[in-house]
């Protein structure tokens, strides 16, 4: 599966300072029974966003109508628990295509990073400037800039560097899966074979 191309977004985004956020917690077993990436983002934090009575939980911040916006700032060790890639790709469909946090599980970042989805680590100290300023002013923008490995908060003027396999980088940039990557190297791997 292709995934969309990504060079610089420029955002709103939702706080979620929750720590130690699983992947059960992001999409939980009982609506893994699908085996196309698609409908996941519908129980994204499903156990969160409503009661037991079924009724919306007006206190969780999915909920919440002042923030929106496809950037998701998470709270330190995001994704941990079992390796679902299924958490990825809820978070994709739900329309993320950043999480920002302070640290990521790696099969979580691995995942990520394979379906589109770009997980920006940053210092404690700058995670914890992005979360002050988004809940103090909901339009808050952020800018995610891949090719320079920067994300930007430009109502404060600063911004940090982020880490990313070369890579995967590239795929993000051309929009390639693995599989794509491959094909677009298949006149290269032929002249190669040839030699």
């Amino acid at each position: 599966m292709s995934i969309d191309k990504f060079e610089t977004l420029k955002s709103t985004a939702v706080p979620l300072p929750i720590e130690n956020v699983d992947t059960d917690q992001i999409i939980p077993a009982r609506f893994l029974k699908a085996t196309e990436r698609k409908g996941f983002g519908d129980n994204l934090f499903r156990d969160w966003k409503y009661n037991k009575d079924g009724s919306l939980n007006s206190e969780f911040v999915l909920n919440d109508p002042r923030f929106s916006g496809s950037i998701l700032v998470a709270g330190k060790n995001f994704g941990s628990g079992s390796s679902r890639e299924h958490a990825a790709w809820a978070i994709y469909d739900h329309g993320y295509k950043v999480v920002v946090s302070s640290f990521f599980a790696d099969i979580f970042k691995g995942n990520a990073l394979n379906n589109g989805l770009l997980p920006v680590v940053v210092s404690e100290s700058f995670l914890a400037k992005i979360f002050s300023s988004v809940e103090a002013d909901p339009s808050t923008e952020l800018v995610v800039d891949l090719e320079n490995q920067t994300i930007s908060h430009t109502a404060l003027g600063i911004s940090e560097s982020f880490d990313i396999n070369p890579y995967k980088k590239e795929c993000l940039l051309k929009g390639y899966d693995d599989i794509d990557y491959l094909l677009h190297m298949k006149s290269d791997i032929e002249t190669f074979e040839q030699k």
